[in-house]
């Protein structure tokens, strides 16, 4: 399903980018995913840039806050998962043993949302739909095609996720390693697993569609990327996981057949 209205509890739903030079990263992905870009006037600071396909929206790049760039944090890509009620959600993660990083707020007629950090460690936003779904467009090369929580405490993340969002996981043979999904309504709308190497920090990560690997990674080289991983073959299809000129971390995923 391309082009999406709506998202049930617990589905990712958008992705966005905090940079340290968002003008260099607008550039990056632009050229690389063929995103063009609507900046969006913030009240304070640095306005938001929206990037769209085809006239729909498929991501966003915003400027890191100060204070992340004052402590060194290196750029990343945010997930976010859809909630019915970001005050109620918000009220349960903590009492799953989640931690809240940032109390649920408005953003201006957007919808509304807060920043929690599951019992693993891995931080991840929540977020109510107002006049903003999230993205409108996934599963196409260029866009969104799959969220990936990489942590090494599956055991309290998965019970956390559950208890808070109603999800339900279901272990999945990944070409002879045991891949756990999570589920939303019976619908399968994410994975998880353990870090892949050592030094990698418990996350929810991104996956970004492309039609052919080879040719996407010879593109992103040459726009200053560097191959972390990969391409590795999978049973639907291979993976490389890259990081971006500024340092974000990122994979791209060509499936070989049809991802839903």
């Amino acid at each position: 399903m391309p082009k999406r209205t709506k998202y049930a509890q617990g589905t990712p739903n958008w992705v966005d980018l905090q940079s340290n030079d968002p003008s260099a990263a607008k550039s990056f992905y632009g050229e690389l995913f063929g995103w063009q870009f609507d900046d969006q006037p913030m009240p304070q600071g640095p306005p938001y840039s929206m990037a769209l396909m085809n006239g729909e929206l498929v991501a966003g790049i915003a400027p890191m806050s100060p204070d992340m760039a004052a402590q060194g944090v290196p750029p990343f890509w945010n997930t976010y998962l859809a909630v019915d009620d970001v005050d109620a959600v918000t009220a349960a993660a903590r009492g799953a043993g989640g931690q809240v990083m940032m109390e649920p707020f408005d953003v201006m007629e957007a919808g509304r949302m807060s920043v929690v950090v599951d019992p693993s460690g891995a931080m991840v936003n929540l977020w109510q739909a107002g006049e903003h779904i999230g993205a409108t467009l996934v599963n196409e090369p260029g866009t969104l095609i799959w969220n990936e929580l990489l942590t090494d405490n599956g055991e309290a993340a998965y019970a956390f996720y559950g208890d808070v969002l109603g999800l339900t996981t279901e272990v999945s043979d990944m070409g002879g390693n045991p891949y756990t999904l999570f589920k939303a309504g019976g619908e399968m709308v994410g994975g998880s697993m353990p870090p892949p190497m050592e030094g990698i920090l418990n996350h929810w990560h991104v996956y970004f569609a492309v039609e052919a690997m080879d040719a996407a990674l010879e593109k992103a080289r040459q726009l200053g990327a560097k191959i972390v991983n990969g391409p590795m073959p999978t049973p639907i299809g291979p993976m490389a996981t890259l990081s971006d000129p500024q340092g974000a971390i990122f994979s791209l995923f060509e499936p070989s057949g049809e991802t839903s």
